[in-house]
């Protein structure tokens, strides 16, 4: 599932020839004959969580998510170093009341072990987005839920739409974070002591219903 070359782009997702771009992905459907994605990871927030609770399944183009508890999922080549933009094209289906976040992680480390650490960015419903921090059971927040009015909500979504769409995007240049939603710039900070180093992938709430065309990294 992650693509690896010196110096080129990381694809997470289902095919780099499905990576195109759709304007209503389907929803969820009990499908078994839709495979888990190759060689992806998870990390249920609560122990004793069971992957029967969870629909992760490659639908190009990418893959489709509906979450039971709250988790991360990664594939292990997708590692981010030095300088880099990580981008994920998300698509929200209707939340009902629930104001769970989605978005990604970036800076990931022993993510299967007692010490997990990694930074993440998350968006949700009603236009607010959040910068957070994980190491080990503790979590520090860096900037804490800010409403901005470059996220989509699935409330305000265009006419005749079925999903809110966004697109997150996070610059780790030099000692400087930039983090950003739909090309706009919601937030910025330094990079010294936060997890910037390691494994990136998806980070997802629980009760939610997301289609995910993409996470990539591009180098900088």
């Amino acid at each position: 599932m992650g693509i690896r070359r010196p110096g080129a782009t990381i694809i997470a997702a289902a095919t780099i020839a499905a990576m195109t771009a759709i304007a209503t992905p389907l929803p969820a459907q009990d499908d078994e004959s839709l495979p888990f994605p190759e060689g992806w990871q998870i990390r249920f927030d609560r122990d004793g969580a069971s992957r029967d609770d969870l629909y992760l399944v490659t639908m190009p183009p990418g893959m489709h998510i509906t979450t039971g508890p709250a988790l991360i999922a990664w594939h292990p080549d997708s590692v981010a170093t030095g300088d880099y933009r990580i981008e994920s094209e998300t698509f929200l289906f209707d939340p009902g009341n629930r104001r769970e976040a989605f978005g990604f992680f970036v800076g990931g480390a022993d993510l299967q072990g007692s010490g997990q650490r990694y930074s993440y960015f998350l968006l949700r419903e009603g236009g607010q987005f959040l910068v957070k921090t994980r190491d080990g059971d503790g979590t520090a927040t860096i900037q804490d839920w800010t409403s901005h009015p470059a996220v989509n909500s699935y409330a305000t979504r265009d006419e005749g739409a079925a999903t809110a769409k966004n697109v997150l995007a996070l610059e780790a240049i030099g000692d400087e974070l930039r983090f950003f939603v739909n090309g706009e710039e919601v937030w910025s900070g330094s990079r010294n002591g936060r997890a910037t180093e390691g494994i990136f992938g998806l980070r997802v709430n629980h009760g939610l219903n997301l289609h995910v065309t993409t996470i990539m990294r591009s180098d900088r």
